[in-house]
């Protein structure tokens, strides 16, 4: 009976600190189609954090490129500048936006040319050891397209 009670415990409480874990989800993913010559893209989606933690990105790595990076995007006196930043923190029952002109990935060196349609897969490397796999959609960049 006493070993009942303990066991019983014990799943209540690895029950309650799986759920106080911060839970990532990304949701919009996409990423430019690099134009013939080029060497470098950007990638946005939309990510969330429905646990009760913050979850911290430090980076990000994908098999379609030799290096994956986060950067932001900064004006100052009128001039776009990016900048790699060394982690990204998504609050509880927050969202941040990977996004043009802001926070996004730099795809760089491909390993071939995506093509439009296509998917290209993304981990995101979490600070507590996760790691979150995920799809980008390859699409046409838009004309007059900036980071």
């Amino acid at each position: 009976m006493l070993l009942r009670a303990i066991c019983a415990g014990l799943l209540l409480l690895g029950g309650g600190a799986a759920w106080a874990d911060g839970h990532l989800t990304v949701r919009d993913a996409w990423v430019r189609a690099i134009p013939p010559g080029a060497t470098i893209t950007a990638g946005y989606a939309t990510l969330g954090n429905d646990g009760d933690a913050p979850v911290t990105i430090l980076t990000a790595q994908s098999d379609a490129f030799r290096s994956v990076t986060l950067h932001e995007t900064l004006v100052s006196d009128g001039v776009a500048r990016m900048r790699e930043i060394h982690r990204l923190v998504v609050a509880p029952g927050a969202t941040v936006k990977l996004e043009p002109g802001g926070r996004h990935l730099m795809l760089m060196s491909p390993r071939h040319a995506p093509a439009v349609g296509e998917k290209i897969g993304v981990t995101l490397l979490l600070r507590d050891g996760r790691r979150i796999d995920t799809y980008f959609d390859v699409v046409a960049p838009a004309a007059g397209d900036a980071d």
